[in-house]
């Protein structure tokens, strides 16, 4: 427990465990603003121009595989309430955090510093991370910490809202990829976990890092922000800062999502940076297939013109797989490319 970070660090330098070989520091985290990750407006789609939405958001996910949405349908005070809840977990005594820490790996509700292989990992990340199952609702509600007061409640119902903000937005890539009604509307969408990261003031932000370079294993990411900046995007071999815009999602695709558009929409790496003056808390919603789920290149995709680039697996191998080569992209994709 003394390893969180929320529970107060000590004034002085970066502890040496926290320090990133020189290859992997962010170094400068001046970006210039340039370009930004395009803002997609649901309204429209709602108005009755769901062609042109569904345009937008495939053009979104073809060119850096992250967009943010606005006018989404879920309410600014309810946005507020669920940011304000996450915070506040980080912010109880020692003892309550206590409860929540676990090296049990069949627990499914757990808080801990940098990642689970904290005991084993050789630098740690600047972050504590709190995260569990919440699709479906009923199956894991009563697994929750009952503290803060209103987390259950205010969590379980934010939850609901994003499962049914992330069909509306599949829906709308499933029509502008040419695929059928509803088809991610099963085992596809079938597990949705929460992730909480807390990112305290860091003594050398240059040094550290709050999430290595990455890219998401599930089939797509809602990710909801506060007003501090620290996400990036690897563009073009570039890192661009994604700011934070009042009462929007951000929306990053998956691996799945690459594979079943076989190949047409890109699931980006990205990277949490660190700051030295403000604390950071971002909440991601992973929506993933379920473990025996079968993924593969969609039919209505290919055809002897353009082949399946990907083979036919199942979803809890592709995820065995990624987490034991966690943070090499060309290595995860490769391993389940068709073979030639």
């Amino acid at each position: 427990m003394d390893k969180l970070l929320s529970n107060g660090f000590s004034d002085g330098p970066l502890p040496e465990g926290y320090v990133f070989p020189p290859e992997l520091r962010p170094g400068d985290l001046k970006i210039p603003l340039g370009t930004k990750i395009p803002v997609i407006d649901l309204n429209e789609a709602q108005n009755g121009d769901r062609t042109n939405t569904a345009h937008k958001i495939i053009k979104a996910a073809e060119e850096f595989g992250f967009f943010q949405v606005i006018n989404h349908g879920i309410s600014e005070n309810e946005m507020k309430e669920a940011v304000s809840v996450f915070k506040e977990l980080f912010e109880m005594p020692a003892e309550e955090k206590q409860k929540l820490c676990t090296d049990d790996p069949s627990k499914t509700c757990k808080m801990f510093t940098s990642s689970v292989n904290y005991a084993t990992e050789k630098v740690h990340l600047w972050r504590d991370n709190f995260r569990h199952p919440c699709h479906p609702l009923e199956q894991w509600q009563h697994l929750w910490p009952e503290k803060p007061n209103t987390y259950r409640e205010c969590v379980g119902s934010f939850s609901v809202q994003v499962k049914n903000l992330a069909s509306r937005i599949l829906s709308l890539i499933s029509e502008g990829l040419g695929l059928k009604s509803g088809y991610f509307e099963n085992d596809l969408t079938g597990s949705m976990v929460l992730s909480i990261n807390h990112y305290p003031p860091c003594p050398e932000p240059s040094l550290a890092l709050g999430i290595t370079k990455h890219a998401d294993p599930n089939l797509i990411t809602i990710l909801l922000l506060d007003d501090v900046c620290g996400l990036q995007v690897l563009k073009d071999g570039n890192w661009i800062s994604v700011e934070p815009i009042p009462n929007a999602f951000v929306i990053n695709i998956g691996y799945q999502l690459q594979i079943i558009s076989n190949g047409k929409l890109i699931s980006a790496e990205h990277r949490a940076v660190t700051n030295s003056c403000a604390t950071r808390t971002s909440a991601a919603f992973f929506i993933a297939p379920s473990d025996e789920c079968i993924i593969e290149p969609a039919e209505a995709i290919t055809d002897e013109h353009h082949p399946p680039i990907f083979k036919s697996f199942k979803y809890k191998d592709f995820n065995s797989y990624y987490f034991a080569k966690y943070g090499d992209t060309n290595k995860v994709l490769k391993a389940f490319e068709a073979q030639s």
